[in-house]
This record gives C-alpha cells, structure tokens and sequence, in this order.
C-alpha cells in the first residue's frame, strides 16, 4: 500500500488543483439570427453556420394536433 513519504502542504496541494477550475464561455452572436452560439458550432436556433443553412430548422411542434 502507497504511503506517503512526507506531508503535503496546502500551498503545494492547492498549486496542483490550480488548473482544475472552470472557465466562462465564450458565446459568440449568430450572424444569421442574433441568438447566442458557441464559437465554430452550428446554430442551435436557427441552423446556419458561416452564413449558410447546414441543419434545418426543427419544425414548431402543434400541441393541438394529434
């Protein structure tokens, strides 16, 4: 079984976990729509990527017809 030489201090346990945070978006506004996207994705609103329709848009579901 892994025994630990020596303590680790907080400091140095804390230096290792630096990296492990979250960082913000970065959401970029649709050219097409003016909703706001992820960089270099396609559309979630509307489909379109640099300026052309690559998904189609989903359709408005009917909640009345059955």
């Amino acid at each position: 079984m892994a025994v630990p030489q020596n303590k680790v201090t907080p400091s140095r346990r804390n230096n290792r976990r630096s990296h492990d945070s979250l960082k913000p978006g970065n959401p970029a506004e649709c050219p097409n729509c003016g909703e706001l996207k992820r960089p270099h994705h396609v559309c979630g609103a509307c489909g379109h990527y640099a300026d052309r329709e690559v998904v189609a848009a989903p359709a408005v579901l009917d909640d009345d017809a059955a």
